[in-house]
């Protein structure tokens, strides 16, 4: 009977984590959103709303933390809640990479956009599908899933890159432009760290999984 009560548990904490899931999913995109709209209200929705993000990953780390302490896991599930506590945190950061596009739609203020949006959007998608199917994968146990996707990294840096050399061809023809240009290379290296997160998140299901902690190859320095 306590074994069973420590499963349902487990199992609800891990649906919470794909709540969490959902709410970082939603702000990515509603920045990227925000900041290709100019929609300043929708921006301090966001900021204000990372907030929530924290809580629920503190109250997750809690609930995973309780369970560590009275219920004596076994060493898979003890990958588990180890899984849990460092795929909230990976969560969490990513909500502020969120927080940190929408200030930036901010700062930018009234001046309009140098140009119209189109990388960095593809790559606001890309990285949530990304983020998705990276938690699918540990809900799911899928290894293979988990192996696959942050190979797809190399799109996001490529993205990454086609962002930087517009926005430098920017400045250089007009000085004027590289305030604004340097607020949309953030913005775009807000993503590009996401997509990074996501790769964290797979290397710790593979470890729930096997037990293995293999590194990923990503190259963060790469402009």
């Amino acid at each position: 009977m306590i074994r069973k009560a420590f499963e349902q548990d487990l199992q609800r904490l891990q649906e919470e984590v794909l709540v969490l899931g959902s709410m970082v999913e939603e702000a990515l995109t509603a920045s990227v959103d925000s900041l290709k709209r100019r929609d300043m209200e929708a921006s301090r929705r966001i900021i204000a709303n990372d907030r929530q993000i924290n809580e629920k990953r503190f109250a997750l780390e809690a609930q995973a933390l309780t369970l560590i302490a009275t219920q004596q896991p076994m060493a898979s599930d003890l990958r588990t809640l180890a899984a849990v506590l460092e795929i909230v945190t990976e969560l969490e950061r990513m909500g502020d990479y969120a927080k940190g596009i929408a200030k930036i739609n901010l700062m930018i203020g009234d001046e309009p956009l140098i140009k119209p949006l189109i990388d960095i959007p593809r790559m606001a998608e890309k990285a949530r599908d990304m983020l998705h199917r990276a938690l699918e994968a540990f809900i799911r146990r899928d290894v293979e899933l988990a192996q696959a996707i942050p190979e797809e990294d190399d799109e996001v840096d490529a993205l990454y890159n086609q962002v930087y050399r517009e926005l430098m061809t920017f400045i250089m023809a007009d000085p004027h432009t590289i305030e604004q240009a340097n607020y949309l290379l953030w913005a775009a290296h807000n993503l590009e760290r996401t997509a990074d997160r996501v790769t964290n998140i797979c290397e710790r299901v593979i470890f729930t999984v096997t037990g293995e902690m293999i590194e990923m190859d990503v190259d963060e320095e790469e402009v």
